[in-house]
């Protein structure tokens, strides 16, 4: 069997994505998409779970079950609509939800139950990703630039890929050669003044961001954060950029007492674009075309000034350009990572990743 679900569940906690792919020597396939958001209950769980607390084991745990279900639910409603059976698919390939990603103390951890979702969905699963590449003394992240580079490289062109989540990161595929790293924050931050002052679960094509003024004195305290200089490999998430993180730098910065919400949605806003933009001037060299994927890819605000940013030698297009809707990307990736395991192929990159070498990635835990 060839054919693989992967599931993907990313750090801006909307929900799952689900692929359902044929990889074999001919390639990638995408044979069916599905999304499943997250119960508002789940949801709240899985953002309490960001930072510490009281009776955190347990908490993960019931969250981990409820994850689990939505999972299966999320397969059960890929496979009807594909018209597949279980018996057919190879193995679900699944990311889990992050909770902390503290590499450089050693460790990551996915919040997951793989063994439920395994008698839930009666398919083989295949899971925890990121343990192997952390153990090779790796940051375990940003997986996703090797099947980038397996997708969509182009000989005798360097491409830039850039997945915009609840983090940003980017791929920079040079022929051969292929780097990549968490630029910084992608969404996270700008989902959540928004659902703070709109009520709203993202910026629909961020026209609330779009009604503000960028508040100049604001975005160059935030870009002097010692992240953004740090030499790659490197990765983040919400350990580092969170919400605590944001009215830090807005309690210092005195033009802020003057600005509306929206200004500093739009700031955001430039965050975003100006620190990605910064990453791929350093590591890009040569880019003719970036290519964006995640939810960023339909903030047409945010698309903008990522061009303003990169300037008009470099093309910003989302990865429907290349065949590949952005919101199935991700999703893809982790199918592919499923059958690199069953392969026994390696899943990481280790120039990217910074771990010693190559390294199987996953768990598996049969039906």
């Amino acid at each position: 069997m060839s054919l693989y679900i992967g599931l993907m569940s990313g750090t801006s906690m909307d929900g799952v994505d689900a692929a359902l792919a044929r990889i074999d020597a001919h390639g990638i396939a995408t044979l069916g998409a599905s999304f499943l958001g997250f119960p508002a209950t789940l949801k709240s769980q899985l953002m309490a779970l960001q930072a510490a607390g009281d009776d955190e084991i347990n908490r993960e745990a019931l969250a981990a079950n409820g994850l689990a279900q939505v999972y299966a639910d999320c397969v059960r409603q890929l496979l009807e609509q594909t018209g597949h059976g279980a018996t057919e698919i190879r193995a679900i390939a699944v990311h889990g939800q992050t909770i902390r990603h503290r590499p450089e103390l050693g460790y990551t951890r996915q919040t997951n139950n793989p063994a439920l979702l395994a008698e839930l969905s009666g398919i083989d699963v295949i899971a925890d990703f990121r343990s192997r590449d952390v153990a090779a003394g790796g940051q375990g992240a940003p997986l996703v630039p090797a099947f980038h580079h397996a997708l969509f490289s182009q000989r005798g062109q360097t491409r830039v890929v850039a997945n915009i989540g609840g983090i940003a990161n980017i791929s920079v595929l040079a022929g051969d050669t292929v780097t990549g790293f968490d630029t910084g924050p992608g969404n996270a931050l700008l989902d959540g003044w928004i659902l703070r002052h709109q009520g709203q679960e993202y910026d629909h094509d961020g026209a609330w961001g779009a009604s503000g003024q960028l508040i100049p004195s604001l975005l160059d305290a935030m870009l002097a954060e010692p992240y953004f200089a740090l030499p790659a490999p490197k990765s983040t998430g919400r350990d580092l950029f969170h919400m605590a993180w944001l009215e830090r730098h807005l309690s210092a910065c005195p033009a802020v007492a003057s600005a509306s919400p929206a200004d500093i949605q739009r700031t955001l806003v430039q965050l975003t674009a100006r620190s990605l933009a910064q990453a791929i001037a350093r590591h890009g060299a040569g880019a003719s075309a970036v290519y964006v994927c995640g939810g960023g890819a339909y903030n047409r605000l945010l698309m903008q000034q990522l061009s303003v940013e990169l300037g008009p030698q470099i093309s910003v297009a989302s990865t429907a350009a290349l065949g590949v809707a952005p919101n199935h990307v991700e999703a893809l990736a982790f199918a592919w990572l499923g059958q690199r395991f069953s392969a026994r192929l390696a899943g990481n990159l280790a120039a990217v990743t910074g771990a010693r070498g190559a390294r199987i990635l996953g768990a598996l835990y049969p039906a």
